[in-house]
């Protein structure tokens, strides 16, 4: 993998169009929210402040994009039941949506006959992925930056008919 990947925040900031994000993993094991997630597990409370320190930057960085007439979409493609990490996410997208953020969720059954890529990513202005590679309990171990059009175009694809099928974060009911 190459070792200057740029970060999403550089590749936000630099887009015009659009920014995707497709997720496909029910567990996530991302060290930064680590302890929001054992709080959440404990006391059912979270940090929801977009002003926060855990949350500023991200909710920045989506309004700006969000501004410049950037439409940024996240779609999650999950199994139901849902797993906690599930549920803590499907809570804490509040956040997100007050970014600016569009957010769908994907029950796993409705994906089957959907030409899916191997890893989550992030499609910028479709045409620049940034894959990020998990380890099996969900450990972030890298990112890999893809210009390849033919795979851009499996991604814009994948993403599109996810989107079509995928239920809008207010109307979908966490099972």
């Amino acid at each position: 993998m190459p070792s200057s990947v740029p970060t999403i925040a550089e590749l936000m900031d630099g887009c015009t169009r659009s920014a995707v994000h497709l997720e496909m993993r029910d567990q996530y094991g991302v060290a930064a929210e680590a302890a929001d997630f054992q709080s959440w597990l404990e006391t059912g409370r979270f940090d929801a402040d977009p002003a926060s320190p855990g949350w500023a930057p991200w909710a920045a960085l989506v309004s700006r994009a969000v501004a410049r007439g950037v439409a940024v979409r996240r779609a999650r493609i999950v199994s139901e039941p849902v797993s906690d990490y599930i549920r803590y996410e499907y809570a804490s997208t509040t956040v997100n949506l007050h970014a600016g953020e569009q957010v769908r969720w994907l029950p796993r059954r409705c994906a089957s006959d959907i030409a899916l890529p191997g890893n989550d990513f992030w499609l910028f202005d479709d045409q620049v992925i940034r894959w990020g590679h998990f380890s099996g309990n969900g450990a972030m171990i890298g990112h890999e930056i893809s210009e390849n059009p033919a795979v851009a175009k499996l991604c814009t694809e994948a993403f599109d008919v996810v989107w079509a099928r995928a239920v809008p974060h207010d109307q979908y009911q966490i099972h």
